[in-house]
């Protein structure tokens, strides 16, 4: 495979400075690619370059997964206006644990082969680096005026924020000494970035350049960032991130973000995130053109995802939520789904506590949903939709003469009502 080619059907590239693709042609190349470990978990923004670097490897070439354990301590400016919390070492060494469980999932870190993944962290070699040394060794190889006319830094000191900080502004050459020590140490010659890397990425080339000759190659490449068609930020929800953790971000509600995607968003995510090839992606969407409504393609990049951030479990168990709460799930479905996942399906929707003792003893369901829960408003109320066959205990219908006990729990602790189509409650046992 074609490291550029595979990019450029898939609309994965921004900006590539020349030479680069020859370099690729030439041998086994190493890249790396930066990620800011201010977080203990990736979220979905993360995803176009983490799948940048498994293209790269799949390509036959060696990626370098940086984490910016030094770089995170300082706050890159690049896109920000604010200034950014610094952690501390143990938090970014936990970060830095967590985010490799995570990228283990996309690249090979244990093969056997010359172009096994690598993780690095960046504070291992700058730990130990003095200010007077750095600002001597590498400081004096890059003007304030190169430093200056950098996008990310002219928007903060035009007004963009509040100014920016000697810390942050030093950042570009923090991570330029990055490349130029994976390039000495490990053989690295190209760079990979988002767009708006592109100009902490050149100082790097720059300062490789510089410091070692001039006939030294070093490479830039940057993707583009990912928009959604409606001018929304991508990735983003009311909540918050889309984020890996299940912990932050349920498997199901990963798997919903996905599905509820627009068609033209779908069009280009199933590009960029998912290692279909362009024929499988094309005879796709040619079967979803003839049949929007039915959502083939959101199907299909929702169960890629979520198998592989997740797994075939969360994704089964994902899809029977998604029947339990839209479809025509069953109260085996309901039963079979773990406590994270049915709290998962069902938050937000209203929710009540009641005594053990009182399912324990047994009670009518007029009685339970109109006077031990305000469900209903009356019991008149309760009885009519009930003869109307308007009511459902974990999605099976019940009678007004119905007694409802421990028997009829689910995972001993709660009960799932449903009055008429698309109205939900909980009850949970206390």
């Amino acid at each position: 495979m074609n490291f550029i080619e595979e990019l450029q059907w898939r609309g994965l590239i921004h900006n590539m400075m020349p030479g680069t693709e020859d370099q690729l042609k030439k041998e086994m190349t190493t890249a790396y690619l930066g990620i800011d470990p201010t977080a203990d978990s990736l979220h979905i923004g993360h995803l176009c370059g983490v799948m940048m670097l498994l293209h790269f490897q799949r390509c036959g070439h060696k990626p370098i997964a940086l984490i910016g354990g030094a770089t995170g301590m300082i706050g890159d400016p690049s896109g920000k206006s604010m200034e950014r919390n610094l952690l501390d070492e143990k938090t970014l060494l936990h970060n830095l644990t967590c985010i490799k469980n995570q990228l283990s999932k996309f690249l090979d870190f244990d093969s056997t082969n010359d172009n096994k993944a690598e993780l690095v962290n960046n504070y291992d070699w700058m730990k130990d680096f003095s200010f007077l040394n750095f600002i001597r060794d590498i400081g004096k190889h890059i003007t304030v005026n190169y430093m200056m006319a950098k996008d990310s830094v002219k928007k903060r000191f035009s007004g963009d924020g509040d100014g920016m900080s000697f810390t942050e502004f030093s950042y570009q050459l923090v991570q330029g000494y990055d490349f130029l020590y994976l390039y000495e140490h490990n053989n690295c010659k190209l760079q990979l970035g988002g767009s708006d890397q592109w100009g902490n990425i050149t100082t790097g080339t720059e300062l490789i350049r510089r410091k070692l000759g001039a006939d030294k190659d070093a490479y830039a490449l940057t993707f583009p960032l990912i928009t959604k068609s409606d001018g929304g930020k991508f990735g983003k929800t009311e909540k918050g991130n889309i984020w890996l953790d299940p912990q932050k971000t349920s498997p199901y509600a990963f798997y919903q973000f996905w599905l509820n995607c627009s068609d033209e968003d779908t069009k280009k995510y199933i590009h960029i995130f998912t290692l279909f090839s362009k024929e499988e992606i094309e005879a796709l969407e040619k079967e979803h053109d003839q049949a929007p409504h039915l959502r083939l393609l959101q199907k299909a990049l929702a169960k890629d995802l979520t198998c592989r951030v997740h797994s075939t479990a969360d994704y089964e168990a994902a899809v029977a939520a998604s029947e339990i709460l839209f479809g025509k799930g069953t109260s085996e479905q309901l039963a079979a789904l773990s406590p994270d996942m049915f709290f998962s399906i069902f938050e937000g929707v209203p929710q009540y506590e009641i005594d053990a003792d009182i399912i324990g003893n047994g009670i009518n369901i007029i009685e339970l949903l109109a006077e031990k829960t305000n469900i209903f408003a009356s019991k008149g109320e309760a009885r009519r939709m009930l003869k109307d066959n308007g009511v459902s205990v974990n999605k099976n219908k019940v009678a007004d003469t119905k007694t409802i006990d421990n028997n009829c729990l689910i995972n001993n602790k709660y009960l799932l009502i449903q009055k008429g189509k698309k109205n939900y409650y909980v009850i949970t046992i206390k």
